[in-house]
């Protein structure tokens, strides 16, 4: 095949529908292409405007229209010839730079031929060095020609990773967000460009993709610069192409043993991997391993990551599947960050002086004393000595470790809740020190919103700027009045706007320029901002260092947090880049510490094989209607065997870390166990008993041998006592909750330590056993674990004279004064009170309180938590939602409860089993003493102190094991056994004979598809039944193929204006019985691959298909229109797929045609390019 056919596939381009729109411009707009020269951006100038200043473009010049930074990619995978020769990764082959402090005299050195010459343009300069070229040779092309492009210096992790390139070499670049990654691509592509080469330049977005097409259409003329995205395809046989890694991929599917042709893939000498990071992202990550395995070991490759802590392993791993690879990292960023934590009452520095440790200002003692106003106690508390209480709990010191003055859970709740600031409180601080523009993270897009209608008023903008606002926004209402956002409006005339997967992609686009211009003073956004558009500010904000998830609130991961951190700092505009943390009732400056200090997280492999790389891997022969004579198959080509797709496939990162990395942890693993082996040998009774012997005479040992053994048997029987005590208490506590229940729902202490042998004591209100709700719902919540007791005993089993030897414990549901529900036994009752909230009705057509806190109990979602355990029972907790809050504030604190409140009187039994356990006690204590007494107890303690050190050192080495066990399970490669699993699937439904690698019509259309779950889409789309659908019924069945994600407004029911027509919902039922097929199929062979079909939202894809306005559509809909958008352009990706797929039926490609030229309109058509 010939090399640039790839290009020009049928199947890999694009539609250009909205590409040859009238109203898209596809020039470039006009801004630096480099983080480095960071001018104050124009303002909008009605003088460079057109004479009719509302008809000229809301942009300052010409652009391609810019996808949403979170849209999910659909050019391969939805959710949103190498040889087989192994080099060794050696040092020669794989040299790791690091970046030390430069000293002045070395960054002078660091450019031998850098000049300043503002007269002349990037282009020009690129120009001569391409004459030049034209003139010498390629031979003169070296660092030096390449720094002589640019007007400043280049750093020096910039320079290593350039030379590395020149030499020949593959490069691994590891450098923090903003540091200037993408002009090492730039220079190589200058270099390429002028040696008349191609280079591909690969982003896992769109809108990265898209970005990219613009700046290097500022530093190359528009012929030299292509584009090909899942929406777009501009100048594709340029000299430089941007793409999506899932083109790319595809692309190399057909190359993978084709000998070379032209001088490599494509002429292409180069492939750029940007954000290679993402090779650990879970839906998308396969698509990265699977270019670095395909690609062709001529070309080179850059792969351009954000911080990681193991570059190594990843330069390791190309450099051994690839060739010489040499790995470049910088820790140093180009603008240093200021960490700084907002709470009520200040802004305070989050770190020291030494940027080592917690600010001490921030700790909890310190801001419990500013909250009492105790100024005195502020200097002296440091100093003071805990409390040795047994009430008291949680432990902090000035750093933020456990340890020092103790504070209970709830006083912990109620200072974080008193310090947790207003929108405004920050704000405001951000404005008197000057550090706006700022981007505020909030992790949901009603809290985006919500900030804005909360800020709305606030005027950040002088006269001037809000002019420039008001005409922008008037000439955008005039290009796409219907994508205008209304509710919006006010505050961005005042500096405050919304960015979230919730907003149009050209209303995001629209505050992304304003931001650019300085026009808008803060933006709120969820944390899909950090990982797209290039939208740098002087601060970031980050509200929480937790997020909601489909199984409850999820701290950040450390990568997260330093990706949202990156946005602050503007490459030649700020000195500084600011990041401000803030307090919430979940976290404080400690968890912030915690998780900053924690690190880079390290890149691990997310291989999965799908149904279209099986496909791609194996098929060879298609079946024909021109049967030969003599087997009735004609033959057009040869599969890939099994083992031969083995060994592409183990070719993985995963497979890598297999054979190197888990090789050495298991080693190092089975050392630590065979030393902790060693260690408690040396601690158990026999072994200390030895050492005794050794030490004492022979009277001596047998004196303290005699006397520990009868302080064992004591301790024994104490035990012993103390768990019939233990159990009389339970008993009588139970006995108490039903004495005051009956008219009040009493209040309780509950006390637990958790996994930290850290102390809790929490203040609740009691609502009912266990088995008097609905049991089956609560019990499911927390079935799986298996120290689950569920007590099935009835009210006759409650006895006032309940002895241990036939007590069962049971289970109680109540409610927090941290607004969370504990699910105890009884075992975890410290005290019962006699005082409670009154169970009594307000109204006489209310509901009783009890009922009330029933009824809404069993309406959470019950993901329950354990927080500790024990033979009696466990302990449960989970955030309860916000109809419980008030509830939650009227639990007083402990120390408002007196003595007198609690019910002290407890059973008979209860008081004789303390009585003989106290009395054990004693006795177990004079033992202590007679042993301390004795002629050996020196040296029998210092063996017994020995032993204790010897145990902490087992437990630190059990720790690290711990670790290392998990290391392992995260990188165990399993890519080769799920390829058989697919391939049995594939080979089960007829779309491939694995055996003979003939490939059927249903495999051929799955192999050229792109989609989440290739083999149903096809299925579907090769069904007859599709075929007597128009094409606004074809639309809607789409949609329901790719409606995955899509979220409806909690403030909506789940009604639709608009309902799907009679005949998609037959189609839709009939397919179910397909799916239900599939899914069976995929199950049988252990394989999950989700099979989407999901109607409830086709009805309004077929209303925008049959031609409603976007306004029209909106009226009442049940959904956000930023996801309206995704659907309609995943429904239009899908559709533009069916008229180049391989045996589908004419008219049904005709109608997919129609439908996406119809929907391809205002406002979706501006997301495609």
């Amino acid at each position: 095949m010939n090399a640039l056919t790839f290009f020009s596939s049928p199947l890999l381009t694009p539609p250009l529908s909205f590409l040859s729109s009238p109203h898209i411009p596809l020039t470039t707009r006009l801004r630096s292409p480099t983080p480095h020269l960071r001018r104050p951006p124009p303002r909008f100038s009605s003088a460079a405007a057109s004479d009719d200043p509302l008809t000229t473009p809301f942009f300052s010049g010409d652009r391609i229209r810019l996808p949403d930074a979170d849209e999910e990619e659909y050019d391969v995978d939805d959710d949103d010839d190498d040889d087989d020769d192994d080099e060794g990764y050696e040092s020669d082959a794989a040299e790791e730079y690091e970046e030390d402090e430069v000293e002045e005299e070395e960054e002078e050195e660091e450019v031998s031929d850098w000049r300043g010459r503002s007269g002349e343009t990037k282009w020009q300069r690129v120009e001569k060095l391409r004459n030049h070229v034209r003139e010498f040779g390629d031979g003169i092309i070296d660092f030096g020609e390449l720094a002589s492009v640019y007007d400043f210096r280049i750093d020096k992790f910039q320079r290593l990773a350039i030379e590395a390139i020149l030499k020949g070499s593959s490069v691994v670049v590891s450098a923090p967000t903003s540091s200037g990654k993408t002009l090492i691509a730039e220079a190589v592509a200058v270099a390429t460009v002028a040696r008349r080469r191609r280079m591909v330049y690969t982003t896992p977005l769109k809108a990265l993709s898209n970005q990219k097409f613009r700046e290097f259409r500022d530093t190359f003329r528009d012929s030299t610069v292509g584009l090909l995205t899942g929406d777009a395809a501009i100048n594709k046989d340029a000299q430089i192409v941007i793409m999506t890694t899932e083109i790319l991929r595809n692309m190399l599917y057909h190359s993978i043993g084709v000998a070379p042709s032209g001088g490599g893939l494509f002429d292409v000498d180069v492939i750029v991997l940007d954000e290679v990071h993402y090779l650990s992202d879970i839906s998308r990550g396969t698509v990265w391993e699977e270019i670095v395995i395909y690609c062709p070991k001529e070309v080179q490759l850059i792969c351009l990551s954000a911080t990681v802590s193991n570059p190594d392993e990843l330069a390791g791993w190309i450099s051994q599947i690839h060739g010489k690879t040499e790995l470049v990292t910088s820790a140093k960023r180009p603008v240093p960050l200021t960490w700084h934590f907002s709470t009520k009452t200040s802004f305070l520095a989050l770190l020291d002086e030494k940027g080592k440790s917690m600010n001490r200002k921030l700790s909890l003692n310190y801001l419990r004393c500013h909250v009492s106003g105790d100024e005195t106690t502020k200097n002296e508390w440091p100093r003071k000595r805990s409390s040795k209480k047994r009430t008291t709990s949680l432990k902090y010191s000035d750093d933020g470790s456990k340890e020092g003055r103790t504070i209970s859970k709830h006083d912990l709740n109620m200072i974080r809740r008193s310090q947790v600031p207003q929108i405004g409180d920050t704000l405001s601080h951000l404005k008197g020190r000057n550090m706006l523009p700022a981007i505020w993270f909030i992790f949901s897009r009603k809290g985006c919103d919500s900030a804005v209608q909360y800020l709305q008023n606030s005027k950040l903008l002088d006269e001037f700027e809000k002019g420039e606002v008001e005409l922008a926004l008037k000439r955008f209402r005039i290009q796409f009045p219907d994508a205008v956002r209304e509710s919006a409006v006010t505050g961005i005339l005042n500096g405050v706007a919304a960015h979230h997967a919730g907003c149009l992609p050209i209303w995001k686009s629209f505050i992304e320029e304003l931001f650019q211009k300085g026009l808008v003073k803060v933006v709120f956004a969820t944390e899909t901002l950090a990982a797209g558009i290039n939208m740098p500010a002087r601060t970031s904000v980050i509200a929480s260092l937790s997020k909601r998830g489909d199984s409850g609130r999820a701290q950040l991961r450390s990568n997260e947090l330093l990706q949202m951190a990156g946005r602050a700092g503007r490459r030649g505009i700020d000195e500084r880049g600011h990041v401000v943390l803030v307090q919430t009732p979940f976290e404080g400056p400690e968890e912030c510490c915690k998780l900053l200090f924690s690190g880079a997280e390290p890149l691990v492999s997310q291989f999965t094989a799908s149904y279209g790389m099986v496909l791609n891997l194996l098929a060879g022969a298609k079946v024909t209607n021109r049967l030969n004579e003599t087997n009735g198959v004609a033959v057009i080509q040869a599969g890939r065997t099994l083992e031969e797709a083995r060994k592409l496939v183990e070719q993985s990162f995963g497979n890598y870390l297999g054979s190197n990395v888990i090789l050495s942890s298991k080693e190092e693993l089975d050392r630590i166990q065979k030393e902790i082996e060693l260690l408690t040998s040396k601690i158990g009774d026999d072994a200390i008993d030895r050492e005794v012997r050794k030490v004492l005479s022979e009277s001596d040992y047998e004196e303290i041998s005699d006397l520990l053994e009868e302080f064992k048997a004591a301790k024994r029987v104490k035990k012993d006592l103390q768990e019939r005590m233990e159990m009389e208490k339970m008993s009588s506590v139970r006995n108490l909750l039903v004495e005051f229940g009956n008219e009040n729902l009493p209040f309780l202490c509950l006390e637990y330590k958790d996994a930290n042998d850290v102390e809790h004591v929490i203040p609740v209100v009691y609502l009912s056993k266990f088995n008097s709700l609905d049991g089956l719902k609560v019990q499911t919540a927390v079935a799986n674990d298996n120290n689950f007791m569920y007590d099935q005993l009835g009210e006759s089993d409650i006895s006032h004279s309940a002895s241990s030897s036939n007590f069962r414990p049971a289970y109680h549901v109540a409610l927090g004064s941290d607004n969370t529900w504990y699910l105890f036994t009884e075992k975890w009752i410290k005290t019962v009170y006699k005082t409670g909230l009154p169970n009594v009705a307000l109204n006489e057509a209310d509901s009783l309180p009890g009922e009330v806190l029933k009824t809404v109990l069993l309406d959470e979602e019950l993901n329950w938590t354990k927080l500790a355990n024990s033979e009696l029972g466990d302990i449960w907790q989970f955030e309860a939602s916000l109809r419980m809050w008030s509830w939650s504030l009227n639990i007083p604190i402990l120390s408002s409860l007196s003595v007198e409140d609690e019910a002290s009187h407890l059973s008979e039994a209860f008081r004789a089993a303390e009585e003989c356990y106290e009395d054990q006690r004693i006795k177990v204590s004079r033992f202590k003493k007679t042993i301390k007494r004795s002629k050996g107890s020196k040296e029998y303690k210092k063996i017994v102190l020995a032993a204790r050190e010897t145990e902490a050192r087992i437990k630190l080495l059990k720790t690290r094991a711990k670790r290392l066990s998990i290391r392992i399970q995260q990188i165990e490669p399993s890519g080769w056994k799920e390829f058989l699993q697919i391939s049995n699937v594939i080979h089960e439904a007829r779309a491939l004979d694995i055996k003979t690698n003939i490939i059927f019509p249903l495999g051929e259309t799955a192999s050229a598809i792109r989609g989440r779950n290739e083999l149903w889409l096809s299925m579907v789309l090769r069904n007859k039944l599709l075929i007597g659908l128009g094409p606004a019924q074809l639309a809607a069945v789409c949609g329901s193929l790719v409606s995955e994600g899509m979220k409806i407004r909690p403030s909506k029911d789940n009604s639709y204006i608009y309902e799907p027509s009679t005949s998609v919902m037959n189609v839709v039922s009939n397919l179910e019985e397909h799916r239900d097929y599939l899914l069976e199929l995929q199950e049988k062979h252990a394989v999950e691959i989700p099979c989407c079909l999901d109607i409830q939202f086709s009805g309004m894809v077929e209303a925008w298909a049959s031609g409603l306005t976007w306004r029209e559509i909106m009226m009442d809909c049940a959904v956000d229109e930023g996801d309206l958008a995704r659907l309609l352009r995943r429904t239009i990706d899908l559709l533009a797929q069916i008229p180049k797929l391989p045996d589908i039926d004419p008219a049904l490609q005709n109608n997919a045609l129609k439908a996406s030229s119809v929907m391809e309109r205002s406002p979706i058509s501006e997301l495609a390019g």
